[in-house]
């Protein structure tokens, strides 16, 4: 079915005829299902969809762990389950849910520890993806999406009715507008680090997906206004809204009149018996990203196949009319095609808002990394120095442009220069051979905050100048290696409590100083450098064709960073932004 119009808050009108791709939501992974199964046909032979009424066997016991949105759903289908008998292979299953955090159980298996579950059900795709990027140690498979649900931004009547609620539609770069302009309209949102809410819809109103640099700015300056007004998950935002209409509550400077909220969150908003101001709902006509729910074995190959096909079971009931039901109840869409208008309309939405109206596409990983690493370094603070090669092999082409290595990535530091504030500290290194007698690096700039003067002159400006001032040396070789360990020295003795620090170091060659220590002695010293407690890594990027991956991977793994590789110098300041991301997911499991 295509689009459903809510002329009324009680239900649905008529369908618009449009045709729309069919999907559904919940699949079987039947690929996955016969690999976990020993003997492929024999799993189905041995009664993996069974549906006896009694126990042939005892139970096969697994845990899920799920997000707290999820979890009283798929303990109301856990508990249908012991009541209908339901069995997989001729034992009975016995599913115990239990509510955690997505962020949480992702730091936990991206840190390659046990979360002591044979499934997971986070709300979102973002958490499974970041733990594949990060864990070998621990595998998590996704078998299908159980439900899903849109983020919009909702508000007290009041603030949406000033907006031109229901009949306005924005999209979310006029959301951003609308909520920036207007000190009224204070705009709060769960912490992107802790919730995909959070993170998808900072993503779609920060334009990290158009890939500009006025994207990353717009990005940047958001996560400065909206970063005093986060909560840690998606249960206590709400309880930063006014607790009834009075004016005292409503002009309370520390009450949101706004939130990036999921569809299925202001519908259990809205169903509460106890609350006592209502949300409406802004779909933005742009597209809504959408929580997903994937259904996750973890750590597959250390399942029994016993285990494996019971949680696989479990998952096939979500997807039955009963399961259904339940997620509805509880406020989940089970199907994109059949948007329910009770739904819509408990959850404060109403046409013209295009409810149903997804984003064409899911947001790139690549620009949702890039969105939290800007959180990142814009809520924590940070305190980085970049190192950049200046051997004479910078002044070669960028093929297919006019430009060399260095001009852009000259052009990609101060693209990530505008994002950081001027509570981040900052500075600049370059490198070659003899660059300072027998040194082969220069300090061109302490690092030190941006907003610092010194002589006049602003350190944000200083860095500009100095970035710009960046030239080849001719005929100048790469000192990598003793580079390195000067500057992790520098940075670690430098360490600033509370801030996220690291060294960015962007080479376009491998170490050509025959005087340097060698690349074991390096890492070595490096190890012993880096503190688990005061966690500095090196981050450090192979610019061109030229480059060595494995090496600056080695080197920069031996402090808990990440080796980096691009073609194109103008990827340097997305890749900064991603390693950022991974850097501080690792340091905080």
């Amino acid at each position: 079915m295509g689009r459903h119009s809510l002329p009324h808050r009680s239900g649905a009108g008529a369908a618009d005829p449009r045709p729309r791709p069919r999907r559904r939501t919940v699949a079987v992974a039947t690929v996955l299902v016969l690999t976990v199964a020993v003997g492929g046909a024999a799993a189905i032979g041995g009664g993996l969809f069974s549906f006896g009424s009694s126990c042939q066997d005892s139970a096969v016991r697994i845990t899920v762990a799920a997000s707290p949105d999820m979890a009283p759903a798929l303990r109301e289908v856990a508990d249908q389950a012991r009541e209908r008998d339901i069995t997989s292979d001729g034992h009975c299953i016995d599913v115990t849910v239990t509510a955690r955090e997505s962020y949480q159980v992702a730091a936990s298996l991206g840190s390659g520890r046990s979360a002591g579950v044979q499934a997971w059900v986070p709300d979102s795709d973002v958490w499974v993806d970041g733990v594949a990027a990060r864990s070998r140690a621990i595998q998590v498979t996704k078998a299908g999406n159980i439900a899903s649900s849109p983020v919009g931004v909702a508000m007290v009547p009041s603030a949406a009715r000033s907006l031109g609620w229901p009949a306005k539609t924005y999209t979310w770069s006029e959301l951003a507008d609308a909520s920036t302009r207007d000190d009224r309209l204070r705009l709060g949102a769960a912490d992107p680090a802790h919730s995909a809410t959070g993170l998808l819809a900072l993503t779609r109103l920060g334009g990290a997906t158009d890939g500009t640099r006025s994207g990353g700015i717009r990005a940047a300056a958001l996560a400065k206004n909206l970063s005093p007004r986060t909560s840690d998950n998606d249960h206590q935002v709400l309880d930063t809204l006014p607790r009834d209409s009075s004016g005292a509550e409503q002009t309370d400077p520390k009450r949101n009149q706004a939130l990036f909220l999921s569809e299925q969150a202001a519908f259990v908003h809205n169903s509460s018996s106890d609350r006592r101001l209502g949300l409406e709902l802004f779909y933005p006509k742009d597209g809504s990203p959408r929580l997903d729910y994937p259904f996750t074995l973890v750590d597959r190959p250390r399942l029994s196949t016993d285990e494996s096909r019971a949680a696989l079971r479990f998952m096939t009931l979500s997807g039955e009319s009963a399961g259904q039901r339940v997620l509805q109840r509880h406020g989940f869409r089970t199907d994109d095609d059949e948007v329910s208008g009770a739904l819509v309309a408990k959850a404060g939405g109403r046409a013209p808002q295009p409810f149903d109206e997804t984003a064409a596409e899911p947001l790139p990983e690549k620009a949702v990394e890039e969105t939290l690493g800007t959180w990142t370094i814009t809520v924590q603070s940070a305190r980085i120095t970049a190192v950049v090669d200046a051997s004479a092999s910078m002044a070669q082409p960028v093929p297919g442009t006019d430009r060399t290595r260095m001009d852009v990535t000259k052009a990609a530091l101060l693209q990530a220069l505008a994002t950081f504030t001027t509570e981040d500290e900052i500075g600049l290194w370059k490198f070659s051979t003899r660059l300072d007698g027998d040194r082969d690096y220069r300090v061109l700039v302490p690092t030190q905050r941006l907003g610092d003067r010194e002589g006049g002159n602003a350190q944000r400006a200083r860095l500009a100048a100095a970035f710009n001032g960046l030239k080849p040396v001719p005929n100048g070789a790469t000192g990598l290696y003793d580079t390195t360990l000067a500057a992790y020295k520098a940075a670690t003795s430098g360490y600033a409590k509370g801030r996220f620090n690291a060294l960015v170091l962007l080479t376009d060659g491998v170490n050509e100083d025959p005087g340097s220590i060698s690349r074991a002695d390096l890492v070595s010293r490096l190890r012993q450098l880096a503190d688990p407690q005061h966690p500095v890594p090196l981050i450090a990027i192979a610019v061109g064709p030229d480059a060595d991956k494995a090496e600056v991977e080695e080197i920069a793994k031996a402090t808990g960073g990440s080796g980096q590789e691009v073609s194109d110098p103008s990827q340097i300041h997305s890749v900064i932004l991603r390693a950022i991301v991974r850097a501080a997911a690792l340091s905080r499991g």
